[in-house]
């Protein structure tokens, strides 16, 4: 991770991100921690993995600068999931002072943050934005994992654990799996000291810019004024909805032209406190696993479906 800080056992390899998270969840229930904050909206099915680790989800909003720490405090967490590099789905970073917050709301309640990774390998704007395991590596606890380097079916991930947690996160791990695949480790290793993984990360950072840049002038051509946030960096981009036209529609009407979408909607956490935020109408849009031909071709019927919701 960039800036990031760790002893080599302090480093657990696991199967990929979410069963990362499993262990590391598994390991704080059994601490005694009850709830967690989770940002609203964020990734998906992450407040039924906390319910399933026997805690409780609470739904924190996200504005421009990333989670709300003044928030998150209300309800007493003593454990949040962020993904500040790039937040899943709105994009934004999370800004300095909000990160210096962060932490010092976990050092008052003797709480841990768990750093998603999320997207932190593609950023195209500037050089890639520094972990938050590295200001606290006491208080965070890093997530990280291959599958949008390389491939969702190599199935390697890895935690950055605090000296307070490791101890348990290993136990979770030898109670529920075998370990992870040790050829694949070799592998990687050997493309990793060799300097080939960078140039692959550099060769895919640029697809992934051409691609963003070719969705960025389909909405300037056929969705012309709505607002597209998200874009420096990852593989989505979020387009805000004007007035009165409704994400249901719209989604319904892009998958009966065949353009899957989905709206910021479906992302919402369903846990105390999300009723509270407002999250504006808007759609995720990704295109890291589609050509720029589908690419324009689905922004091309977005734009007819939005202008008609707007007649």
């Amino acid at each position: 991770m960039r800036a990031g800080t760790a002893e080599p056992e302090h480093a657990v390899i696991v199967s990929g991100f979410q069963q990362g998270l499993v262990l590391a969840l598994g390991a704080l229930a059994r601490s005694g921690v009850e709830q967690v904050g989770l940002e609203d909206p964020g990734p998906r099915q992450h407040d039924e993995i906390v319910r399933r680790a026997g805690m409780r989800p609470v739904a924190v909003p996200v504005d421009g600068a990333g989670l709300d720490v003044d928030a998150l405090r209300r309800p007493g967490a003593r454990a949040v999931l962020v993904t500040p590099a790039h937040q899943c789905p709105t994009g934004v970073v999370m800004g300095p002072e909000r990160r210096h917050a962060l932490v010092a709301w976990a050092a008052e309640v003797d709480g841990i943050i768990l750093e998603d990774d999320y997207d932190a390998e593609f950023r195209y704007d500037r050089q890639p934005v520094g972990s938050l395991q590295g200001l606290a590596p006491d208080r965070v606890l890093a997530l990280g994992s291959l599958s949008k380097t390389m491939a969702p079916g190599i199935r390697l991930g890895w935690l950055l654990v605090s000296q307070s947690l490791v101890g348990p996160v290993v136990r979770e791990k030898l109670l529920t799996s075998r370990g992870a695949p040790a050829l694949d480790q070799l592998a990687l290793a050997v493309l990793m000291e060799s300097g080939r993984y960078d140039r692959h990360v550099l060769r895919m950072r640029e697809a992934y810019r051409i691609r963003s840049d070719v969705l960025a002038g389909a909405v300037a051509q056929h969705a012309p004024g709505l607002r597209l946030v998200g874009l420096d960096a990852g593989c989505h981009a979020v387009l805000e909805l004007p007035a009165g036209v409704a994400e249901a529609d719209v989604v319904r009407s892009a998958l009966h032209h065949a353009v899957r979408v989905h709206g910021v909607s479906h992302y919402r956490v369903d846990a105390p406190r999300a009723a509270e935020a407002h999250v504006p109408a808007a759609l995720v849009l990704g295109f890291g696993n589609v050509g720029e031909e589908r690419i324009l071709h689905g922004v091309d019927v977005l734009g007819g479906i939005i202008a008609d919701g707007r007649a």
